[in-house]
């Protein structure tokens, strides 16, 4: 059988992933090369992606021209191809004397894990991530996520699966786009989300896009500047400033506050509202602020027993979050983005704006601090100090 006919039987299958490795020659640049299909504004294409010692490279062609692509790479560049499809896996290797070998195997348990992302012992598996870990961009590397080789750090798992799921449910947001997006995010920390959203929006959507990550500590803004510069990421910007007084340079369209903690989060979501922001992507984090307001009711089960009045205030803080985002004309899902077992902060507050306000949100938000005695932040930024947007 000519290699032509081993690559006409793999392209006529549903493929999950190709890899291509073993260069023929020691000085070839790219040590191996990926390709897995990926649905770029609504279009099927095939991603190819080669990967240096320190970078990875990214090339999109059309599924008519993947059989051409892989003929011409097992001809000149590399001497395995493996390849792993809904029904199969295969195996092409053509040896130093230009024997070629062939090797179909229906799929099992076994061959399946091989083309799964490893992940650490007694996790389950998991078959489809928006950026698998061996097409991580480089700052995940830098950043202590994932290896050269691309594995996923033990340690950092929760981590890896977090942001891919993030960009997973901000990627189904965004349309194709006739302009450049401009996205705050707002303690932004080691930027794990903000690079792989840059990378994702960027390098995979081909969407032009201008980011900023805002952070108060120096040396981790210095630290991402510096990685934004290794990678030539010029539209991707770092600054050293505080969520309550930051000021745009100009609109902004999508707002993220990812474990922004306490009131933080209220500030990221008023300068979000009164910026009038398209999409909001908040995680809160460490909501004390009416736990310590409310007072023991006596006929209150849910203010007896102090660890239960911190949960019960925590929900209600987002809860309020929620009815004042709709009452500013914001369609609001609160979603739990990602199991508990890999994070306890798993909530999610996605906000999209429609212009049309929820008339009612504003009162059921009022006849709540009435009953509990409350008045979260967000309601005195935008009414009692701000009266209304």
């Amino acid at each position: 059988m000519e290699i032509q006919e081993m690559i006409q039987q793999i392209v006529r299958q549903d493929i999950e992933k190709l890899i291509l490795s073993n260069p023929k020659t020691k000085n070839f640049p790219y040590r191996k090369m990926t390709i897995r299909p990926m649905l770029i504004q609504n279009h099927r294409m095939m991603q190819m992606e080669r990967f240096t010692d320190k970078q990875a490279f990214h090339e999109n062609i059309e599924p008519g021209d993947l059989a051409q692509a892989l003929q011409h790479a097992l001809q000149q560049e590399y001497t395995q191809l493996d390849g792993f499809t809904k029904e199969a896996t295969y195996l092409i290797k053509i040896s130093k004397k230009g024997k070629v070998l062939f090797k179909k195997r229906p799929r099992t348990g076994e061959n399946m894990a091989k083309a799964q992302d490893k992940t650490p012992a007694g996790q389950n598996r998991q078959k489809h991530y928006v950026l698998p870990a061996e097409l991580a961009p480089q700052p995940l590397i830098d950043l202590g996520v994932v290896t050269p080789n691309g594995q996923v750090i033990a340690s950092r798992y929760d981590k890896f699966k977090q942001i891919n799921r993030l960009i997973e449910l901000i990627g189904e947001s965004i349309e194709p786009q006739t302009r450049a997006l401009r996205i705050i995010d707002f303690g932004c920390g080691k930027s794990y989300l903000t690079f792989v959203l840059y990378y994702y929006l960027t390098e995979i959507r081909g969407i032009e896009v201008h980011m900023t990550g805002l952070d108060l500590k120096a040396d981790v803004i210095e630290n991402c500047r510096q990685i934004a510069s290794r990678y030539a990421y010029g539209n991707l910007h770092f600054e050293i400033g505080d969520i309550a007084a930051y000021q745009p340079e100009g609109p902004v369209d999508m707002v993220i506050s990812l474990h922004a903690c306490d009131t933080a989060t209220d500030y990221a979501l008023y300068n979000a509202m009164r910026w009038q922001t398209q999409r909001i992507f908040s995680v809160p984090c460490c909501q004390h602020e009416l736990a310590g307001q409310m007072k023991k009711q006596s006929d209150g089960t849910l203010t007896q027993h102090g660890l239960l009045k911190q949960r019960f205030a925590a929900l209600l803080t987002d809860a309020l979050r929620a009815d004042l985002l709709a009452a500013q004309g914001y369609r609001v899902d609160a979603l739990e983005f990602i199991d508990m077992e890999h994070s306890p902060k798993n909530l999610l507050l996605r906000a999209v704006k429609t212009g049309t306000a929820d008339v009612k949100a504003k009162e059921r938000v009022e006849q709540a601090m009435r009953q509990y005695q409350v008045e979260p932040t967000l309601y005195r930024l935008l009414y009692a100090e701000a009266k209304q947007l």
